[in-house]
């Protein structure tokens, strides 16, 4: 018997009534589907897929900022493959501000951004910085790089989202049908596991910690079943290899260096109290000139006809819109969850759910 087959039997055998369990992550989402996972579990296991793609919940308005300074004279806008699909208020995205001739480039890593300012002293070049915990310290070791080398001629947009505020004021609606979540590995690496511990004690939720495989998915869903029949509120680790209850001290440090938490907008889901990061001076100098350093909040959204705050509150699931799979496919997204490759309507569209 395969590992994966004896915790599916594992899981069915202690299911005794209906749950609902949300996993946090785009790339966990993709992989239940892939995998099929939410065809095999019990059918009184009901999975909502959170907001866990930051592409996807990246503030129109950050968007619209990105595609102005894109079009100014001399200036190269640098940023993550997915986020030039994503469209603003008017329906524009970057790739076709690329394909009409704006100096657009897609990086893989932010100090690629740090080369690209040194080759060309004559540009002003900005990076469009988005992610979650995981990448943000990898922006924040850029922007502590670009100030120790004096480099005046790189610029940051930063978009940066922080997981554990959305998770507290989702878990705190009481519209919230959410009884267990599996948290993302990923983020716990360098955040660890002291804000889930304070998820759990305030909404009294079980809370997993979970990786990206199909084995370390079912793991987690075993142990948080396991909690909710026997009515239990813990949070548990199911990712240890990866993940240390301290986190990674390096990179919090390097956060807590360069940024600081602010309240902000995101897409879909409206303002987020301390849901986003800014740059602390000194190094907000490397935002002066390219956007307005507040990054305020609005609760509205543009996207007249995705309802991808539903979606991403696991209010609705993807195939449940009206426009799933007819006006709004990969190839033509309405809104961002289509858009991003770890969204949620992308990865029903691809496993045809």
């Amino acid at each position: 018997m395969s590992a994966a087959q004896g915790l599916l039997d594992q899981i069915h055998g202690i299911t005794s009534r209906p749950w609902t369990l949300m996993e946090v992550c785009g790339g966990q989402t993709h992989a239940l589907l892939r995998h099929g996972i939410d065809q095999l579990l019990p059918e009184a296991i009901s999975l909502i897929h959170g907001p866990g793609c930051p592409v996807c919940v990246t503030a129109t308005e950050r968007i619209d900022r990105a595609l102005t300074l894109a079009e100014q004279p001399g200036v190269t806008l640098c940023s993550y493959g997915d986020m030039l699909r994503v469209p603003g208020s008017n329906g524009r995205d970057l790739l076709s501000l690329r394909a009409s001739g704006t100096d657009v480039r897609v990086v893989y890593a932010p100090l690629d951004v740090l080369d690209l300012a040194r080759r060309h002293p004559e540009r002003q070049v900005v990076f469009f910085a988005v992610g979650f915990e995981t990448t943000a310290p990898a922006t924040a070791l850029l922007a502590q790089r670009a100030l120790a080398e004096g480099l005046n001629n790189l610029q940051l947009l930063v978009a940066h989202v922080r997981v554990a505020p959305v998770l507290d004021q989702l878990l705190g609606d009481p519209a919230c049908a959410v009884q267990g979540v599996l948290a993302a590995g990923h983020v716990c690496t360098v955040m660890g596991a002291g804000e889930l511990q304070s998820l759990v004690r305030h909404h009294q939720r079980p809370v997993v910690i979970t990786g990206f495989s199909a084995v370390e998915l079912l793991e987690a869903i075993l142990q948080c079943v396991q909690q909710l029949e026997r009515g239990e509120k813990r949070l548990e680790n199911a990712y240890t290899k990866a993940v240390a209850a301290e986190g990674n001290r390096e990179a919090q440090t390097l956060l807590a260096r360069v940024f600081e938490p602010i309240d902000t907008t995101w897409r879909g889901l409206g303002a987020i109290k301390g849901g986003g990061y800014r740059l602390r001076p000194p190094f907000d100098r490397l935002e002066q000139g390219a956007l307005e350093r507040n990054n305020a909040c609005h609760n509205v959204t543009t996207e007249t006809d995705c309802p991808s705050g539903l979606v991403l509150q696991g209010l609705m699931r993807p195939n449940q819109c009206p426009n799933y799979g007819t006006l709004c496919t990969p190839d033509s997204p309405l809104g961002a969850p289509m858009v991003s490759s770890e969204g949620a309507c992308a990865a029903y569209h691809r496993y045809q759910r």
